[in-house]
């Protein structure tokens, strides 16, 4: 019999204890030993609990008891998850967790002390819950050279665009009938300013391509700007507007990664994923692109995933398994402004006919799809990021105002 605790009996955390006393016979047969949920730490009372006799609130308590194998984190935030997570590693402890902000922000510090001790560190539910993508990049693919990673990564994001997109919702009434339905928090900057998504492409980012990359280096945007035209507008060009995060290694071993709003053709499977979905699309030398997609969240598809974890890391107690990446190096994260990529733009002026002849004189070929009381929309040709940029700075000081610009989302040639 193998003894574990969980740290946390929030959402996830007391959907991981359903689970793992639900199915405890299967899950048993499925590790190859019997697995016992000796504590749960929490600074909350649970009287009503099943499970009131196995509650801890001191942490020294399971970081001291020998007959812990393996700790399952599921509090959330950097600390102290990071702090207990350490401590735990350092004893030879093995740690699963479904924190992605813990792993995007430390994940380099705790693999490696699990390396050092013998131990794992598994995170398959930080990224897409109960989607399975961690283990089919690490495991399943391990064959291919992977060139590119791009998703959707948020279900609250989703949803709120599938309510713009479909029922012709402001971002604002979408959003509040998000929270009504539980899909979004009181707080939810989080999700709709784009850093839950810049989190996830951060694990899979190192994961992918062998070095740790930090948040704070990603670009991210998120979808609060996007307004019902810009909505409309997107259908005029063939696609939809989702929250991508996308990552890409160029022919020099550096990385383009960023988080933002993105225009995805109605011809990719990412556009049609819709409600609080997520879907991660790998692209591989070997296996073309492939798609893992489903609910990105949720306490039962969480805690699946977490258990999962668990159980791989009872049948790996004495034969660690092999999940690593190097620390982050300088460079590796490439400018944003260096990447090429095409936008569109919807713009106002005065004069339609002078704005549209600085339009062509100042970004050369664009596809000009609207011409409508002052407003004008088009797409720019493919260029630097920066370059683009810089042309809407001069299109303003041309006497146009930028109303909004929005990437294209385009699974593009290594550079």
């Amino acid at each position: 019999m193998i003894n574990i605790a969980v740290l946390g009996h929030g959402v996830v955390g007391s959907g991981v204890v359903e689970v793992l006393e639900k199915n405890s016979q299967s899950i048993g047969q499925k590790a190859g030993e019997q697995i016992n949920l000796k504590y749960i730490l929490d600074l909350r009372d649970f009287p009503e609990s099943p499970y009131r006799d196995k509650f801890v609130k001191d942490f020294e308590i399971i970081a001291n008891d020998p007959e812990i194998k393996v700790v399952v984190e599921v509090m959330g935030g950097v600390s102290p998850a990071f702090e207990f997570a350490s401590r735990c590693l350092s004893s030879g402890k093995s740690i699963v967790t479904s924190n992605k902000e813990l792993v995007a922000a430390k994940g380099d510090v705790l693999l490696a002390l699990a390396k050092e001790n013998n131990a794992n560190f598994l995170f398959e539910a930080s990224v897409a819950g109960g989607i399975p993508i961690i283990r089919p990049i690490s495991q399943c693919l391990a064959a291919n050279e992977v060139f590119e990673i791009s998703g959707i990564l948020n279900g609250t994001t989703n949803f709120i665009l599938a309510k713009m997109i479909k029922d012709g919702m402001e971002f604002s009434e979408a959003l509040s009938l998000a929270q009504q339905l539980g899909y979004a928090e009181k707080n939810p900057a989080a999700d709709i300013e784009g850093h839950d998504a810049c989190r996830k492409i951060c694990i899979l980012a190192s994961l992918a391509f062998g070095y740790h990359v930090y948040p704070d280096e990603v670009y991210t945007e998120g979808i609060t700007k996007i307004t019902l035209e810009d909505v409309r507008c997107a259908e005029l060009f063939g696609g939809a507007i989702k929250l991508i995060a996308s990552v890409k290694r160029n022919n020099d071993g550096t990385v383009f990664i960023v988080t933002a709003p993105m225009i995805v053709s109605f011809d990719s499977q990412l556009a049609h994923i819709d409600g609080v979905y997520n879907a991660v699309l790998v692209r591989g030398d070997a296996i073309g692109d492939v798609v893992f997609s489903g609910r990105g969240a949720g306490k039962l598809p969480t805690a699946s995933a977490v258990v999962g974890d668990v159980i791989d890391s009872v049948k790996h107690l004495k034969a660690r398994k092999y999940l690593y990446w190097d620390k982050s190096k300088t460079g590796y994260v490439r400018d944003i402004n260096e990447d090429i990529a095409s936008f569109y733009v919807r713009a106002k002026a005065s004069d339609s006919t002078k704005a549209i002849a600085g339009i062509k004189e100042i970004f050369g070929e664009v596809q000009i799809v609207l011409e409508e009381n002052g407003e004008i929309v088009f797409k720019t040709s493919v260029n630097t990021v920066g370059e683009t940029y810089e042309n809407l700075k001069k299109l303003e000081q041309n006497g146009c105002e930028i109303l909004s610009r929005i990437r294209f989302f385009d699974i593009g040639a290594e550079q």
